[in-house]
């Protein structure tokens, strides 16, 4: 439950910024739901031996080695991102993979028309302030027949227990507030739509954080974010790290947002 997207596209390439980044990405990637939601998004896209995907707001490369594995040698798998840094990153974790990075803008994808058959997408939308351009560029570089999944996340559905409900509710606001596209996770099937394409399939699932992984990562960030942005004072951002703190000490916490995957096609 963090915004790391947006702090990618900023282009950083400090190795200590890419490092935090990377921790979280790979903490999020361990969870269930993520886990689940990304094994339902590789089985709707299908991706066969031979074909040409792409995975857009690549981060550390995961999901373009799965790809990879896919398409085979006689494929293609390739991921795009914003952020150097993180391309360094996906292309060192991705050393002895055919797997293939690229720089990018999902506004303006270096690929010729109708030359992919597959395009993956996960948490990039609710970061974009012009979501309709975005779809209409994936539908321009499918192939009749290809596939794309996008997978993103809706805001409002955030839950952070135990504290202070007004606190709580404020910093799940202040997250509302900065964010291009918060309820992009509910728009995804209208945004395919509007782009001439069909939907296939849905999916759904709600990534649930146990306490340990966030402790000192994503809440602290949240918080820090929160009190930067005067939502919530620190006095009031401590004693909800405390009452949370407490709350995981007898078994009673619990953090979570959900995720909506869309299946479409290019008939």
């Amino acid at each position: 439950m963090v915004d790391t997207q947006s702090t990618f596209r900023t282009g950083s390439t400090d190795p200590a910024v890419v490092a935090r980044l990377a921790e979280i990405l790979d903490s999020q990637a361990a969870t269930p739901g993520v886990q689940r939601l990304r094994a339902w998004a590789h089985d709707a896209l299908a991706v066969r031996p031979g074909e040409r995907a792409l995975e857009i707001g690549c981060g550390t490369g995961s999901e373009v080695q799965v790809l990879a594995a896919a398409v085979g040698p006689g494929g293609e798998a390739i991921g795009l991102d914003p952020n150097e840094g993180m391309l360094g990153l996906a292309r060192e974790r991705a050393a002895g993979s055919p797997a293939r990075f690229v720089p990018g803008d999902v506004y303006a994808l270096p690929f010729a028309d109708a030359s992919l058959d597959a395009v993956l997408c996960e948490r990039v939308f609710q970061h974009l302030t012009d979501p309709v351009s975005a779809v209409a560029e994936i539908a321009r570089v499918l192939r009749p027949g290809g596939r794309v999944v996008l997978v993103d996340t809706d805001w409002a559905t955030g839950l952070l227990h135990p504290g202070d409900p007004g606190t709580v509710r404020a910093m799940l606001d202040g997250m509302l507030g900065r964010t291009a596209q918060p309820a992009a996770g509910r728009k995804l099937a209208g945004w395919l739509s509007g782009a001439g394409l069909t939907v296939r399939d849905r999916g759904s699932q709600a990534l649930i954080s146990d306490w340990e992984p966030v402790r000192d990562t994503l809440l602290p960030m949240m918080v820090d974010t929160a009190v930067g942005g005067g939502v919530v004072t620190r006095e009031r951002g401590d004693r909800l790290m405390a009452d949370l703190a407490d709350g995981a000490a007898r078994g009673d916490f619990h953090m979570s947002v959900t995720m909506f995957a869309v299946l479409a096609q290019r008939v």
